[in-house]
C-alpha cells in the first residue's frame, strides 16, 4: 500500500521544464513582425495588380514590359532595376512605382523628398532620371526617342509637389496608380499633336521591345546582390 502511494505523489515525467518554457513577449514580436511583413507582402500585390490592370488598358499599338534590371555603369550597383517601361508610337514611358502611404512633398530640384514629414525618401525623379540613361545605353540604335518619366504613387498618398509635375505638357509626371492609364493616353495625344507621323514606328516598337527584353537580367543571385546593395546604402 505505501509503495502504491508513493507512485501517487511521483512528479509527472510530462511537466514542462522551466528551461522549455516558451517565452510570451518573444512569440509576441515574433508573430508581429510576421504580420508586417505579410501585410506589406499583400500591399505590394495589391499595388502591381492596380498597375497591371491600368497597363492593359493601353491601346493596342502599345507594349510593356515590367521588372526589368540592365547594367548601368554609372550606378552604385552596376545596374538599374525599372518597374516597368511602356513602348508607344511616339515615345518611351519609364515608370517607377512606389508604396508610401501619407503626404509627399518635394520638387524637381529636390535631393530628398518628405514623406509625411517623418522621413526622406531619394527623389524619385533622379532615380528614374538614372533609369532612363540605363535604358539610353541599350537603345542607342533609336536615336531621337523621347523618354517620359512616370512616377506611380498608391492612392494612399496626397500631394504636396511642384504643380507643374502634374500637368500633361511635361516629360516628368507624378500621377496616381489608378490614373496611369489616363496620363499615358492624355500624354500620347498631346505628342500626337506635335508630330505629324509616329515617331516609331510598328516594327521598331517590337525591336525595342526585343532590346529590353534580351538586355533584362534574369539571374536571381545577380537581383538579390543588386537589392542587397541598394538597402546597405539607404
Amino acid at each position: 500500500m505505501f509503495t502504491k502511494l508513493k507512485q501517487w505523489f511521483k512528479p509527472s515525467s510530462k511537466a514542462t521544464s522551466p528551461q522549455k518554457a516558451s517565452n510570451p513577449k518573444v512569440s509576441t514580436r515574433a508573430n508581429a513582425s510576421k504580420a508586417r511583413s505579410i501585410e506589406a507582402s499583400r500591399i505590394g500585390e495589391l499595388g502591381e495588380y492596380k498597375i497591371n490592370i491600368q497597363l492593359d488598358q493601353l491601346p493596342k499599338e502599345t507594349k510593356y514590359i515590367s521588372d526589368i534590371m540592365i547594367i548601368n555603369p554609372k550606378s552604385q550597383t552596376g545596374y538599374s532595376q525599372i518597374d516597368h517601361v511602356v513602348i508607344s508610337p511616339y515615345g518611351l514611358f519609364v515608370i517607377e512605382t512606389k508604396n508610401y502611404n501619407g503626404e509627399i512633398k518635394g520638387t524637381r530640384s529636390d535631393k530628398y523628398w518628405r514623406v509625411s514629414n517623418r522621413f526622406n525618401m531619394y527623389n524619385p525623379l533622379r532615380q528614374n532620371y538614372g533609369h532612363i540613361k540605363a535604358l539610353e545605353l541599350i537603345l542607342q540604335g533609336f536615336p531621337g526617342l523621347t523618354y517620359i518619366s512616370m512616377i506611380s504613387f498608391t492612392m494612399r498618398c496626397r500631394f504636396s509637389i511642384d504643380p507643374d509635375l502634374r500637368k500633361i505638357e511635361s516629360n516628368e509626371l507624378i500621377v496616381y496608380d489608378t490614373e496611369l492609364s489616363e496620363f499615358i493616353d492624355r500624354k500620347m495625344n498631346r505628342l500626337r499633336q506635335t508630330s505629324a507621323t509616329p515617331v516609331v514606328t510598328t516594327d521598331q516598337i517590337q525591336k525595342i521591345y526585343d532590346s529590353i527584353a534580351n538586355a533584362n537580367i534574369q539571374d536571381a543571385a545577380l537581383r538579390a546582390a543588386h537589392i542587397g546593395k541598394i538597402k546597405q546604402s539607404q
